[in-house]
């Protein structure tokens, strides 16, 4: 928790109650042209049915599902499919607490988009928000290193308050290489510290999910292949099911 901060009550989920990467713009552009819907997940109705739990997906490339052969691949389709929960994703190639998130000076390296006004806007309200967002944050440190904090806050203030009766996990960012530089322990402790301050749960250690395995990887060296979101998707699995979804 923040020094000097008001600690939340931890939020039970609503069920108790009545869950890029790199920031170069040519990068961001070949990426972009991965084509994976940013929404929708394959074969899922146009709405969710009657009582079905409805589960946002905050991210950028990884949660995208980029360099996964086809959309089904991707981890957060695979647990929304395994638990029958009703899938929003519209995560962004390149995106951040920071990163395209604004115009830089130069006019360049926004999306145009606000995912948490999408997340927060969507109809029916999310039950669930899974955050696991910061990467490609690291393209931007040190010298945005008080902006990212700042952002990271900001964003996890907005879906507790903006979404008091969903359930909010946040994820340690993920992480691509076996190498990190050491903004990668700087943002992640930043993240868990936000997530405390919220009464959000945490998962952590995502980071790691991946080292070591150059073979989970995709053509680009960056994103991970099919068997690689499998990979994320067994041990995200495993997590939740720690916190009982």
């Amino acid at each position: 928790m923040k020094q000097g901060g008001e600690q939340r009550p931890r939020r039970m989920p609503r069920a108790a109650r009545a869950v890029a990467v790199l920031a170069g713009a040519a990068s961001v552009v070949v990426l972009a042209a991965c084509g994976v819907p940013a929404t929708s997940a394959p074969g899922q109705a146009a709405s969710p049915s009657s009582g079905q739990l409805v589960a946002a997906f905050y991210g950028d490339s990884y949660t995208r599902g980029t360099g996964a052969s086809s959309p089904e691949h991707r981890w957060s389709t695979i647990v929304a499919a395994e638990r029958g929960w009703w899938e929003f994703n519209p995560s962004v190639d390149g995106l951040g607490f920071v990163n395209h998130r604004e115009p830089t000076p130069d006019g360049a390296g926004a999306t145009g988009v606000d995912l948490v006004d999408q997340i927060v806007e969507h109809e029916p309200a999310p039950s669930l928000v899974i955050v696991t967002m910061g990467l490609n944050d690291n393209f931007s440190m040190p010298s945005r290193a008080d902006d990212i904090e700042q952002a990271i806050g900001v964003d996890l203030a907005r879906f507790a308050d903006e979404l008091p009766e969903a359930r909010l996990v946040v994820v340690e960012p993920f992480w691509y290489t076996d190498e990190r530089p050491d903004s990668v322990e700087q943002i992640i402790g930043w993240v868990e510290a936000a997530a405390d301050e919220v009464g959000a749960d945490y998962i952590g250690g995502a980071s790691h999910w991946l080292e070591g395995h150059s073979e989970w990887m995709a053509a680009d060296g960056i994103h991970p292949n099919d068997e690689g979101y499998a990979e994320i998707a067994r041990r995200m699995d495993a997590e939740l099911a720690q916190l009982g979804l």
